[in-house]
């Protein structure tokens, strides 16, 4: 499966695009099969990519002293808690709810589904270095200690937000065409 991992990969494999060449991203915001469900979806991957670049800047504004400590500690560290929280909450929903659901749907698309799945044990793994590292950074006061744990949340912080924003394209490009195919209520999301 290496060529499907995470930190490798640049999209589907042509056998798990079954959906995807018949419903481009072009055709998803107008579709009829786009529910509330699929919509709401989508924003939260929206609001996890905004976020996540929101915090990624604040944290080189930080870095590169246009933010003071104790004004950077207040914006970023409710908003990292959030983006955290509701990362866990969601990849949780997507496992035990959505997944089963499209698997049930369309069995040529199981391995795709088995791969989000890894995707998830590995974001997950790198969303606890990330609190690892952000409750280091965030503690720290002496100047060399507060920039060494500033570098190194920065690169953890990367390379979370680089999977992730992969992870989410691949998701949408599994999900949504056979969303559109079938249309929610068929796949029992409604």
């Amino acid at each position: 499966m290496s060529e499907l991992d995470l930190d490798r990969r640049t999209g589907w494999p042509a056998d798990l695009r079954l959906f995807v060449e018949r419903y481009p991203r072009a055709v998803w915001p107008g579709h009829a099969n786009l529910g509330a469900t699929a919509r709401f979806w989508l924003e939260r991957h929206d609001m996890f990519r905004d976020l996540g670049g929101a915090l990624k800047s604040a944290t080189g504004e930080f870095r590169e002293g246009a933010l003071a400590l104790p004004e950077f500690r207040r914006w970023f560290t409710p908003r990292l808690q959030f983006f955290l929280s509701q990362l866990e909450v969601h990849h949780q929903v997507e496992d035990l709810s959505y997944f089963p659901l499209f698997r049930a749907a369309e069995p040529r698309l199981v391995r795709g589904f088995e791969v989000l799945e890894h995707d998830h044990d590995i974001l997950h793994e790198r969303i606890a270095r990330l609190a690892d590292a952000a409750n280091a950074f965030l503690e720290a006061s002496e100047p060399d200690a507060l920039r060494a744990s500033a570098d190194r949340y920065s690169l953890v912080s990367d390379e979370l937000l680089s999977g992730l924003v992969r992870h989410l394209a691949d998701e949408e490009d599994l999900i949504i065409p056979l969303i559109l195919d079938r249309g929610e209520g068929e796949l029992g999301m409604g």
